[in-house]
């Protein structure tokens, strides 16, 4: 089950999920995923990452975070977004975001 979130709801639903997984791609298109808090603020997530996942950034800046559920039930939300970085800062600004939930008991 998904329910698209309106970019303009975004500050409210994260309220709800205080940190999540930044999704980037390393040099050799394997997935790197760094879990960390992040700030919602002027309409941009930010949040500290180190050397590595800024080189990632900056080489690819389409990225995504997932903010998991409390539980295996309540849903997570996905957001995606185009990153950029200042030292070890980053800054996402949101292009898309859903709340996802599993179909439990199908499979």
């Amino acid at each position: 089950m998904s329910i698209a979130v309106a970019l303009d709801d975004l500050a409210g639903v994260l309220a709800d999920h205080p940190w999540g997984f930044l999704v980037t791609v390393r040099d050799d298109g394997r997935a790197q995923t760094l879990a960390i808090p992040t700030v919602f603020d002027g309409g941009s997530l930010t949040a500290t990452v180190g050397k590595g996942t800024a080189a990632n950034l900056v080489a690819r800046p389409n990225v995504t975070l997932v903010f998991p559920g409390p539980d295996g039930e309540a849903m997570s939300l996905i957001v995606d977004g185009d990153a950029t970085v200042t030292g070890d800062r980053v800054e996402v600004r949101p292009t898309w975001a859903v709340l996802h939930r599993p179909a439990l008991g199908r499979g």
